[in-house]
């Protein structure tokens, strides 16, 4: 049987870890070759080549820094000379300060705001020089887009909740050429920074509706989802991946 992504090229942002490095796996599960970018972990991000080779895809990790909107740039037009084509973007890479608003400097703000809000914009500007009709462009936001449950979010709050309108503006103007633009928001989720037994986890568990974490493989099925033939009818969504976080 052809695989959903058989043929598809994928570029996921912070693919060497956590949820990027499920949804680099998962979309090469479905057929896609990968391509992914990563930051300081060289070491992980030729691991999770490694995987995706073994299942029979071309993968290639490529050294950017989200902040830096050049570096974004020429990532995106490498992979499309490297493979070819692009037909999915996976808006990934994030950062997150937490902490009371009145100590968070406007050095915070900006590292925040570029990595989380301009990287995608920047992306997703970029690939559609490449991306043909019918493509995909998927952001990865949060649960704190949707409900602030404790205090000390408000920085990475406000970087998450602006891709909902990213989200809805590239769905409304791509529409005509059946590109959709989806925003998956995921909960309390285990990963390196966020681990399932780290400070505060309890409480973060605490506040889904099904007392426990997810995993990163939770979101990357959704995400896998929405990037094949299955969602072509769905665009402009925001669907939360959060154990009933925002319920």
């Amino acid at each position: 049987m052809t695989a959903v992504l058989d043929g598809k090229v994928a570029f996921v942002t912070g693919g060497s870890r956590g949820i990027g490095e499920a949804v680099a796996v998962r979309l090469a599960e479905e057929g896609a070759d990968v391509a992914l970018t990563y930051q300081h972990s060289a070491d992980r991000a030729a691991e999770v080549v490694d995987r995706i080779t073994s299942l029979g895809r071309r993968a290639w990790a490529v050294h950017a820094d989200s902040a830096d909107p050049a570096a974004v740039r020429e990532a995106v037009d490498g992979v499309a000379a490297r493979f070819g084509r692009l037909d999915i973007l996976v808006n990934n890479a994030g950062v997150g300060v937490l902490g009371p608003v009145e100590t968070i400097s406007l050095a915070d703000v900006d590292t925040v705001l570029n990595v989380n809000v301009r990287a995608p914009f920047v992306a997703a500007q970029a690939v559609l020089r490449h991306m043909a009709d019918g493509g995909r462009i998927i952001n990865i936001g949060s649960c704190m887009a949707e409900r602030v449950a404790f205090p000390g979010g408000s920085l990475y709050a406000t970087s998450k909740t602006a891709l909902t309108g990213l989200t809805k503006a590239l769905a409304r103007e791509l529409g005509p050429r059946g590109i959709t633009v989806n925003l998956v928001h995921p909960g309390p989720t285990a990963t390196d920074m966020n681990p399932e037994d780290g400070p505060g986890a309890d409480m973060q568990r605490g506040f889904t509706a099904l007392g426990r974490y997810g995993s990163p493989a939770d979101v990357a099925a959704t995400v896998a989802h929405l990037a094949g033939d299955g969602a072509r009818y769905v665009t402009g969504a925001g669907i939360a991946v959060d154990g009933g976080f925002a319920v």
